[in-house]
């Protein structure tokens, strides 16, 4: 069920990049509200439904901004408006921080892997440089740890991961980033695909950190809630958070790299 369902998944993400567009928007759109509503359930964040609907309601308000090319204004104004009732509506000091973070984390799932794909500089290259660099972390990291074994990497948040394994996830993400980039030189896919390798591979390193960062994160964050998984809308696999911890922790060095790319122009 694991290897199927992971499979389906990979198909349907990677037809979308290909197609780009409204296609590609709807994966983020979806995955980032059922990334929330696993994220409300799982700290039990009152009142769920309705702060679900509401958040669900601004991301949808977002991603129709980025479609239709409105100003980054138009957009912020949706963010603060659902940012503005969330606090309204939750219940509770923590309450309201736990739903703020639930709306600006799905924001980042459904805004930066659409903008980078629909930049025309970067294309198809960007975000498939994203997938390239984490799923490789994942793969890689599990085998060669399972081969190798040796010292925990943090035994206490999550006591299967190895030092070895984040090494050898470390090198595959490095030969996989950098590799795609040379390949996208060679094809023409995009401007950025003419940056330096050995930048990319610095980025890749730096990416592939972040990545094993995010999902140790995410580890934690399920110990101190007492949860296995962060839902099971996928199966075999858990929920969405557990699928996009390591991906959420790259889109935010991404997003950071798209504002400072716009405020280069």
């Amino acid at each position: 069920m694991r290897v199927v369902s992971g499979v389906i998944l990979a198909v349907i993400v990677v037809a979308a990049l290909v197609e780009g567009g409204w296609a590609f928007a709807v994966v983020w759109l979806v995955a980032g509200i059922v990334g929330a509503s696993e994220w409300i359930g799982m700290t039990r964040t009152r009142p769920g439904g309705f702060l679900i609907l509401l958040i669900g309601a601004t991301l949808v308000g977002l991603a129709l901004c980025a479609q239709s090319d409105s100003s980054p204004f138009a957009a912020l104004a949706v963010f603060v408006s659902g940012a503005a009732a969330v606090l309204v509506i939750a219940q509770g000091g923590r309450g309201r921080v736990r739903a703020l973070a639930a709306l600006a984390g799905a924001a980042v799932i459904v805004l930066v892997p659409s903008a980078l794909r629909d930049d025309p500089g970067i294309g198809i290259l960007g975000p498939a440089w994203m997938f390239a660099v984490v799923w490789s972390t994942d793969i890689a990291a599990y085998f060669t740890g399972r081969a190798l074994g040796g010292p925990k990497l943090m035994p206490r948040v999550s006591p299967k991961k190895t030092w070895s394994g984040a090494l050898g996830g470390l090198a595959a993400a490095v030969a996989a980033g950098t590799g795609l980039v040379a390949l996208g030189r060679v094809y023409g896919w995009s401007s950025l695909a003419e940056s330096p390798l050995e930048q990319v591979a610095l980025a890749s390193a730096v990416a592939s950190m972040l990545s094993q960062a995010g999902d140790l994160v995410e580890s934690g964050l399920k110990r101190v809630h007492g949860v296995k998984d962060s839902g099971r809308s996928i199966p075999g696999h858990g929920g969405v958070m557990d699928r996009l911890d390591g991906f959420f922790a790259v889109a935010l060095l991404v997003g950071l790299y798209l504002i400072l790319r716009r405020l280069a122009v």
